[in-house]
């Protein structure tokens, strides 16, 4: 039974979240997903903190219903600058074929303090977390500013965690799930939504959203019987007419066959699901930086490629159901869902 009180807060007529994809969502993105009685979400993980504020009010223009902003929690992994230059090498046949033989590769800071700061002074109702946790302090910081605070997990170990933390929902992220994994305990695992949901529902006492594969009613329906509050869907929304997805990126998902969609690192320097590609094939047994660095080092990359219409160059995320995705609007497909 869904808990109506979290849903009305969010002013939410279903218990749907719209996935918030770094790159791919735009203002319209978002509000047509607020407006179609979902939670919209802004995929702000890649933005600096003054970009996000500007999204934020770009949404606002577009709809008064309550949305959620997604942030990357940073990390610091040791790389040495031999290892950063052997990643780089390892990109270089690629460049060349795009007609970049070499490219700048400014490394990336984070801003998510500033960024947490925009979410409450412009009265964000909600922020999702992926790859961590906020610490203790911007935990208590953001509850006393209204903020209602979304984890995300991939093993029971990590629900608890986003549960000890203060976390108000926690994403339960089976490995069906296109995109990035939000891991941040190690060894990474990859275990299906069905027995991770069940898992993480009987460990913890909060709202569990279920995510991974979820392409229609019939999956969202058997989600909601197994006790989720609501389900998360990406995927299934790359293709509708207010996605930020590059054309490529759209058409690559509307034909993708079953069982096409593999993880790399290699793009990013962490595993990610998406439609497997002549990119991932290269790149498989080649030296990789650890992310955000590797992120870095492809950005340019993946820029070109999509320039020149090379989508096998490009990063494609997608879930394990990706066949399944239509064409239409996000009212549309979330009809579907109803």
């Amino acid at each position: 039974m869904v808990n109506e009180m979290w849903l009305e807060k969010l002013e939410m007529l279903h218990p749907i979240v719209q996935a918030p994809m770094a790159g791919v969502t735009t203002p319209e993105f978002v509000a047509a997903s607020a407006e179609a009685g979902i939670l919209g979400s802004i995929g702000a993980g890649y933005l600096s903190a003054e970009n996000t504020r500007e999204f934020i009010r770009n949404v606002k223009k577009l709809t008064s219903k309550p949305f959620a902003v997604n942030l990357f929690v940073p990390e610091q992994p040791e790389m040495s600058q031999d290892q950063l230059r052997q990643a780089y090498e390892a990109l270089q046949p690629i460049g060349q074929k795009l007609g970049i033989p070499f490219w700048k590769t400014p490394l990336s800071t984070s801003e998510f303090d500033e960024q947490l700061q925009v979410i409450v002074e412009e009265g964000v109702q909600a922020c999702s977390f992926t790859f961590g946790l906020p610490d203790e302090k911007h935990v208590k910081w953001l509850k006393d500013n209204g903020v209602m605070l979304i984890g995300t997990a991939t093993t029971v170990e990590e629900a608890e965690l986003a549960e000890r933390a203060g976390m108000d929902m926690i994403v339960a992220q089976g490995s069906e799930a296109g995109g990035h994994r939000g891991s941040f305990t190690a060894p990474m695992q990859l275990i299906p939504l069905d027995p991770l949901l069940a898992e993480i529902i009987a460990a913890v006492r909060i709202p569990v959203i279920a995510a991974g594969g979820i392409a229609n009613k019939e999956f969202k329906d058997a989600c909601l019987a197994m006790g989720a509050q609501a389900v998360q869907i990406g995927t299934v929304l790359l293709a509708t007419e207010e996605s930020g997805a590059h054309p490529l990126y759209k058409e690559a998902v509307l034909n993708v066959l079953p069982g096409n969609t593999s993880f790399t690192t290699a793009f990013s320097g962490k595993a990610a699901r998406g439609i497997r590609n002549e990119f991932m094939e290269v790149m498989e047994d080649k030296i990789i930086a650890p992310y955000p660095y590797q992120n870095d080092l492809t950005k340019e990359i993946r820029k070109v490629a999509a320039q020149k219409g090379k989508s096998n160059y490009m990063s494609l995320w997608a879930g394990e159901q990706a066949h399944l995705s239509k064409k239409g609007t996000i009212q549309e497909i979330i009809e579907t869902f109803i």
